[in-house]
């Protein structure tokens, strides 16, 4: 049984990306709580590909809608960090998913 590495990494980050919104947005409690949300289901998609290599399907919903929600925002705002980040991440993780 190998461990989803790629995937608990990027759950941290997404956790990781939620806390920081919260701290230099002034406490944004829609960053943190997104943050957690997205973290926690990313984290279960990784337990999951751990278990059994072929079900991605968690995983693979958790950093599709992360990806179009990060997409969208970074196309209207234009910024980098950390919509731009997250989109390249989650399309990462998608891309991730599906090939192997």
């Amino acid at each position: 049984m190998a461990v989803d590495w790629l995937g608990f990494g990027y759950a941290a980050a997404v956790v990781l990306g939620g806390f920081m919104g919260y701290k230099r947005k002034g406490r944004s409690l829609a960053s943190l709580i997104a943050g957690l949300f997205f973290g926690t289901i990313s984290a279960y998609g990784a337990f999951k590909v751990s278990t059994d290599p072929h079900d991605i399907w968690t995983s693979l919903a958790a950093s599709g809608a992360l990806a179009l929600v990060m997409g969208l925002r970074y196309k209207n705002s234009g910024k980098l960090m950390p919509a731009g980040i997250m989109t390249g991440l989650s399309l990462l993780m998608v891309v991730r998913l599906l090939i192997f």
